[in-house]
């Protein structure tokens, strides 16, 4: 089992920049990779952004890259996602996931961390 705690969300003007961090613990040595996703009112939940445990790697959506930039720090077992420039259509409850394996499911979920965007 991982438990995945988020951080960090909160309410901030358009064009501002929140940092979200994700603190993993339990087995994190059967961790692939984690991600960054999120749902706002009334809509499905959407990937944001992912970065491998380790090594080199991540993705983002067309929506947020350039403005969002995902990290990790392995020895405090934590992924980080800046958010520069926020829109408010980013509004959202921001959640992340950890995958076992390449191309699996997203296995664990955190409990989400609301970010609200006010124009």
């Amino acid at each position: 089992q991982v438990q995945l705690v988020e951080s960090g969300g909160g309410l901030v003007q358009a064009g501002g920049s929140l940092r979200l961090s994700c603190a993993a613990s339990g087995r994190t040595s059967i961790i692939y990779a984690t991600g960054w996703f999120r749902q706002a009112p009334g809509k499905e939940r959407e990937f944001v952004a992912s970065i491998r445990w380790s090594g080199s790697g991540s993705s983002y959506s067309g929506s947020v890259e350039g403005r969002f930039t995902i990290s990790r720090d392995n020895s405090k077992n934590t992924v980080y996602l800046q958010m520069n420039s926020l829109k408010p259509e980013d509004t959202a409850v921001y959640y992340c996931a950890v995958a076992r394996r390449r191309g699996g499911e997203w296995d664990y979920w955190g409990q989400g961390t609301q970010v609200t965007v006010s124009s």
